[in-house]
Order: C-alpha cells, then structure tokens, then sequence
C-alpha cells in the first residue's frame, strides 16, 4: 500500500557546525600572561574555529529504543552469564525488527546501516519524514537523533627529516609506569585506518575491523581521488599506544599491549565531491558496539579494557543521546573509553568548546598541555621599503630552522573558488608559472595549515609566512629535508605588507638563522585544547596530559622503502597517553574494572593553578592513581545554575574502597577562588568502608548570594589515613544567559498550494553563541514544531529534533499534516519551541509562523 508523503519531506541541516564554527572563527586577543597562569593564549582560533568542510549526512539518523541494552541490562543485575548476555542482545535485535516490521505494515521500507545491542538498543537509518513521524508515534521509541560528523582530532602531522628520531625530532609520550607495559591488555581504537605493516606497530596489532569500507580488517585507506595520500591518525595513535624499537628508543606508552582497530572515519564523500577523511556518529556508536564485544557473539565478556576514541564531534558537548549513551553503556560493560577534549580552543567560562563523545559523564575527556621545554626560534621582519611594520622574534613552526639569513621579496597566491563555493588559493598563475617560487609566501593559515605549507613549498617557496593567531612551534611539516622555514605572524602586519604591494611598494621579508631558546607555554594548556562545561553543566574535560608534537608511527615508507616517523599534535595525541596509562595501570591492578580505572586516573591528578574548565582534575599522575585506594562515581559533575537565595542543589558521589585494607574516609567539599557565598553539607562527612565495599555521599550546596563571577568550580575531596586525597570536581553556575534559542524564523511563501514537489521552506535558526563573558555555547536539547488551525485547534507534532547545535534548519511544508493526509484550505500557525540543556526547569523559546494552504 502506496503511503502519502508527510509535510516534512526535507530535515536537511544546512549549517550546523559551520555555521558555529564560522561565529566562532573571530580571532580572540590573548590576554596578559600573568593573568591566565597556566593556560596558554587563547590562539588557533583561525585555524580551529574556522569552518569544517560540509559533509554530506543526508537524513541519516540514530534510533533509539525503549528495550533496554545489554549494559543497561546488567548494570539492573549487576552479574550476568555469557549465555545471559546473549539472550539480551539477541532480545535488543528482535526489537529492532519488531520496529522495523511495523514501519513495513504501513509500506515504509528502512535499511539499517547499524545495528546496535551492547551499549545501547538501536539502529542507524537514513530516514525520510514518514518514517521520523510514525517512530516518534511508537511506545517502542525513546529518541530519534542526527547523524553528526566527527573529525580526527589531531591539528598537525609532521614528518621526521629522513624517518629519524632525534632531539629535535619531537617529544617523547611522557607516561610510563616502572615495571609494567601493559602486556595482557587489550585497547580498541576507534580512529581511521592503522597501517597494520609498520615495523614500529609489528606484533602489537590484530587485523580489526573495518566500519567505514566493511571490510574484514582496519588498514589505512587511500584517497580514491589520490592513492598516494593515506590515512595517517589511525596509525599515529596506535604508534603513540604501543610502538615499540622505533629509531632513538622511541616507543609508545604500553608497548606490550595489544590494539585492537575499529575503522570508524576514513576517506569519504564531501559535499563538493572531493574525498575527506571523517567519520560520523552513526559509526562511532557502532565501534563502541564492538569494542565490548570484539567477536561479535553478542557475549560482552571479551570486551576490551580500554577504547580510545581518536574522533571528535566540534562542540558537541552533549550529556544526553545516543554517543553519551554508548559511552556509559562500555563503561557498565567495563571498557574504560578515553576521547579528546577536541581542538576547538578557549571558549566558556560556562558550555565551550568540548566535543562529543567528551562531554558524556562516563567518557575521560582529555585535554592538552605542551611538556616541550625548547622552542625554536627565528627573528622575522616585514618591511615596507625603509620602514618596519613587524620585527619579531618567532617560533619556527617546522622542524629545523634554516641555515642560514633570507633576505625575500613577497609572494601571494591568487585566490580561486571550488566547486562548493569554497575559496581556496592557487600558488601559479594562468600560464602556470609560480608566483612564490624564490620568494616567501605570504599566506592565511585557513583551516588546513599542514595543506598550506606543502602546497607552497611544493611551488618553490623559499620560506612561508602564515598571517592568523600562533600555531605551536614544530607542529607543521614541509618536506623530508625540512629545507622551508615556517612561522606565523599577526593578521595585521601582514594586511598591511600586501595593502603596500599592491600598492607598487617596495615590500620584503626577511628570516634569521634560527636560535634555540626556553619554551614560554611550557606547562601550560595548548591554546587549541577545548575547555569549558558539557551541556549539562558538569567539568570536562577531566584531565590534561601533554599533546603537543609527539613523536609516533606514519603510515607509509620513505623511497628507500624505510619506514616513516613523524610528529602528531592535538587533543587525541593527549588521549591516546592517559589510554596508555589505563592499560599499564589494568597490568598493574587487574581486578579495577572501568569505572574504578576511571576515577583513579582522574581523581588523582596534579590540581595545579589550571582552571577546572581547562584541565578538570589537573594533570595526569600515574604514580599516584598507581596506588590510590579509593574510587569515585561519577568522576566529575555538575550543581547546575544558581536559582536564587533560597535555592540549593544535591548530588551523590558513590565511593568504593578498591585497597586491601579498611578504610576512615574524611570527606569536605572546597572551591577555588571566591568561596565565601557557598556552603556545602555532605552526609555522611566522615565513614568506614570495608575492602570492596560501597557508599552513596550525598553533596548538598547552598548560596544565598551570588559571588562576583559566572561560575565557581571546586572539588570534593576524600581522605584516608595514609594515602593520598581523592578529588572529584564540580562546577557551578552564577549566571543564566537569557538568550533566545530561535532568533530567526521565517517561511518561504505565507499562502501557497499543497504540493509534495514545490514546498514551502522553513527556515529556523536554532541555538545561539553568546558572547558575553567569553564565547558561550547555547545548543538545544529539543526543538519542536507543531501545528495549530489559525482557531488554535492542535493539530499534531510535525517535526521534533534532539540535541541541537547552534546552526540554520530547513524543513519542508507540503501542505499535508502530520498524519500524511493533505491539509483542507484554510488558515494555520507552526508554533516553534526550543529547550535549552541547562537548566533543567528552564521555559523554551517559542517562535510562531501563519501561512494559509489555498
């Protein structure tokens, strides 16, 4: 039976990230050193905040069912059997087809692309309208949810001059653990494609599996528009993880675990018909799905013990939905899942830049610190005949500085447009001759400054001058001889030297020798690590370990047919440290399972002077989380947003003795900075808990006066006698930012004819970016669309969308209502409502459209 298309028959996202991330791609001045201890300046935001290539996710969409998981399942229970937990997955499946058979019935045919039953009961579809209403009419349905694209969350590779490790080569992963190399453990990663030939990788990786190409192994794809351009993020992770007898001693974190690669993102489609290397969160979810259950028998016992997760969704600092779900669904199953902070930079104090998977409560979101204690330096000039528009001392972003003095005149490339509409640059003229060859290049860093600088040394550029906001010294790469020196100078100097060319000016650049010199943000956060809340206002990221410049594992071989070393900066790099670490402490305690693993490499970090929306708990500490005696659950968290004098708010911290004595635990709750408004109650304040035993704290916080500041973070702090203090971190909010979540709604045409082929368009921008005390994200977690006659009759739900970034939505209007049958002539309202993530109470915002169906 042939079904009438539903009035929805588009939910197309036109600009969800890059329309964030182009309102966030406004530089952002570095404040005064002094002022920010330990955190590094607010810099890449031309890079990170610039926009994403659109990539095209069509209407996939993720399904969420009622029938519980089979983590949700034994997290009821507690213990289940394997033949247990194979009943429960085949029950989540049957479910699935139970669904599936009743859009059938109504002459609806959906293909799942994923099936999902460990870490959560679902599917992966694409979805047209019909199918998205008559899911949400169904009692089996939780949620439906967008598809996202998450990105390898890394911002520079480099290639080592000659495949060698040397002292300027890189920095070497600085976690380790006497005696232990975390043999015996397992660690899946969830990134592109390994190269599974490396002799760095040799007997340390099994084949994986391949969820991008389904394929029977993970190995690195090619570009299939350039074979000669592989995946490279999926090798250097797992070189960071277990390498081992690399060039100079170089090695991984656990070199005698064993990785397990799920090809989750890998070379796909764009919009504009290039390949990029992505994944999305459809296939994220279902690497989680085999993480836990590696044979894929529907028994979890042969989980891994550790998932490093080496993507990122930007911003997507989501706590409810399908990923956050997973993430918490691996942990009950106790695979401890590791994810990067993300590479979008400073932003908050209150929702920021994290990503997705990281903002989940169960994920250990990682953020990055520079450990490097040289930096290379060169003193760079601009001038514009006699007179100086910059003399500077500047960090050399290759890794080399050039032997010798460069007196250059100035090359710019022309821009041109893509397919897309894109600009990009074009380094020869229409004759095709060079217009940088001899000379120094002066280019935007853009969004890929690693694609920048080898397209301009490959024209024969004598030096490259990228003009935005600082990059980390030795983060990019030119050639194998590093014979091009790189920097980055201010936007403004640089406008000012091609406003004087094209002038006719005498302009030029000149470059010295390199020097060495102290690192100044030694120790500090990277500039580009996300910092700021998850969207229900918990601290994340948890913790910080370096990520900057690591040297690791490339895919590929050099000419001579030696294998290829490099260098690999970002937030990932930082997460596959701590997912090395995990696996040496798993050697060490066997019997800690994921949460446990969890709370002890968190809750016994370094605390430092970092704020807690930059590090969490602080730095990664080994050594201590390698004896510590007490666990915590959750591992961080959020009070919520003050509601007044009367207000107060309770959450309940589960701690767990994992020592081998009796302990007399002694429990306060402390804030940092201005503390004097707030006043904590913990019940119980003072406990014994017996080996292996739990006990629920519950941690009640009252305010009568709001402080001088937006947010106010702290910790929790548990002490036993003789061992070291517990933290579990917490944020609170001062400050409601009242913005409206639909600012702009509009409707193509007000009176028009019922037709399935030349709808009506409603636009809606949804969500926000607040620019008020820092860059503030303001994402929806629901957004309905309903219908009323103009009376004010109800007519029925049109459309609901779950977890929203701030971004620009189509939806289609047919004329027919929500039950697919065509409209009668007549007047009628779309009232729009939107819900904010926090606070939980909050009233959306509404937003009402008329039109009339002739």
């Amino acid at each position: 039976m042939r079904v009438p298309r539903r009035s929805l028959i588009l939910l197309a996202v036109l600009l969800t990230i890059a329309a964030l991330t182009v309102a966030l791609g406004v530089s952002v001045a570095a404040r005064d050193r002094d002022s920010t201890a330990q955190r590094a300046a607010a810099s890449w935001r031309g890079l990170v905040g610039g926009a994403r290539a659109a990539i095209p996710l069509g209407q996939r969409m993720i399904v969420v069912l009622q029938t519980p998981s089979v983590a949700q399942r034994v997290a009821k229970a507690r213990f289940a059997t394997e033949a247990q937990e194979r009943s429960w997955t085949s029950q989540a499946y049957a479910a699935q087809r139970q669904v599936l058979t009743t859009l059938a019935a109504r002459g609806i045919t959906v293909r799942p692309d994923f099936t999902y039953g460990r870490v959560l009961d679902g599917f992966a579809a694409s979805l047209d309208p019909r199918a998205v209403s008559l899911l949400e009419d169904l009692p089996e349905v939780a949620g439906i949810y967008p598809v996202r694209a998450a990105f390898p969350a890394s911002v520079s590779e480099s290639l080592l001059a000659g495949g060698a490790y040397g002292p300027a080569s890189g920095h070497l992963p600085d976690v380790e653990l006497p005696g232990y190399d975390g043999r015996g453990v397992t660690i899946a990663l969830l990134d592109t494609g390994v190269d599974l030939t490396h002799p760095y990788l040799r007997g340390r990786l099994v084949p994986g599996l391949d969820l991008v190409g389904n394929g029977d192994d993970a190995t690195a794809g090619a570009n299939p528009q350039d074979p000669s351009q592989l995946e490279q993020h999926g090798t250097e992770l797992a070189g960071l993880l277990v390498g081992t007898n690399g060039p100079g001693g170089l090695h991984g974190v656990a070199p005698g675990a064993t990785v397990f690669p799920i090809r989750i993102a890998g070379w796909q489609p764009a919009a504009d018909g290039s390949e990029l290397v992505y994944g999305r969160t459809d296939q994220l979810i279902a690497g989680l799905d085999r993480a836990v259950d590696p044979n894929g028998d529907g028994d979890a016992h042969d989980g891994v013990r550790v998932a490093l997760v080496g993507v990122s969704e930007p911003y997507a600092a989501f706590t409810q939905g399908p990923e956050a779900t997973a993430v918490q669904g691996a942990l009950t199953l106790n695979t401890l899942v590791v994810t990067p902070a993300g590479n979008d930079g400073a932003a908050g104090p209150s929702f920021g830049s994290v990503s997705g998977p990281a903002g989940a409560q169960g994920a250990l979101a990682v953020g990055a610190t520079d450990a490097r204690t040289t930096q290379p330096h060169v003193r760079v000039v601009l001038r514009n005949g006699l007179d100086v528009i910059l003399d500077r001392s500047l960090p050399l972003l290759g890794a080399a500085a050039p032997p010798r003095a460069l007196s250059l005149h100035v090359g710019a490339p022309r821009s041109t447009r893509g397919l897309a509409g894109a600009s990009s640059v074009d380094y020869f003229d229409a004759k095709g001759f060079s217009l940088v060859a001899g000379r120094a290049a002066l280019v935007p860093v853009g969004p890929d400054p690693q694609a920048t600088v080898l397209a301009a040394a490959r024209a024969g550029a004598a030096a490259v001058v990228l003009y935005g906001d600082p990059l980390p010294s030795g983060s990019l790469a030119v050639t194998e001889d590093e014979s091009v020196p790189v920097v980055v100078v201010p936007t403004t100097a640089a406008v000012q030297l091609l406003a004087a060319q094209r002038a006719g000016l005498d302009v030029g650049i000149a470059v010295g020798r390199g020097r060495g010199g102290t690192n100044p943000t030694h120790g500090l956060v990277a500039g580009f690590s996300s910092r700021g809340l998850a969207f229900d206002g918990g601290v994340k990221p948890d913790v910080a370990t370096p990520g900057i410049a690591l040297a690791t594992a490339e895919p590929g071989s050099a000419p001579d047919g030696s294998a290829l070393y490099g260098t690999v900066t970002g937030t990932s790099a930082a997460a596959a440290g701590v997912a090395g670490a995990a696996a040496l402490l798993a050697q060490m305690r066997p019997a800690l399972d994921g949460p446990a693993l969890d709370s002890l490499l968190v809750g016994y970090a370094a605390r430092g002077r970092a704020p807690a929306v930059d590090v969490g708990a602080g730095t990664l500490r080994l050594g201590a989380s390698a004896v510590a005696e007490v666990a915590a659950q959750p591992t961080t968290f959020g009070f919520g947003i003050w509601a007044g004098p009367r207000w107060h708010a309770t959450r309940t911290v589960v701690l767990r003795n994992v020592s081998t004595r009796r302990l007399q635990l002694s429990l306060s709750a402390v804030a940092d900075g201005e503390s004097e408004a707030l006043s904590f109650t913990l019940v119980p304040d003072r406990l014994m808990l017996k080996v292996g035993r739990s006990a629920r704290v519950k941690i009640t916080v009252r305010a009568p006066a709001a402080p001088h500041t937006p947010l106010v973070t702290g910790a929790v702090q548990i002490a036993a006698a003789g061992s070291e203090t517990l933290r579990v971190p917490w944020a609170l909010g001062f400050k409601r930012y009242s913005t409206n979540l639909l600012p702009h709604v509009t409707l193509s045409d007000s009176s028009f004819k019922a037709s399935d082929t030349s709808p009506a368009v409603l636009t809606v921008q949804a969500g926000n970016v607040v620019r008020d005390d820092g860059v503030q994200i303001q994402p929806v977690s629901r957004l309905d669309v309903l219908l009323y006659t103009a009376s004010g009759r109800f007519v029925g739900v049109m459309a609901r969308l779950r977890n929203l970034l701030p971004g620009s939505y189509s939806f289609g209007i047919t004329g027919r209502g929500p039950t697919s049958a065509v409209l009668p002539a007549g007047d009628y309202e779309l009232r729009l409502a939107a819900w904010p993530t926090l606070p939980l109470d909050a009233k959306p915002s509404r937003a009402q459209v008329d039109f009339r169906i002739e």
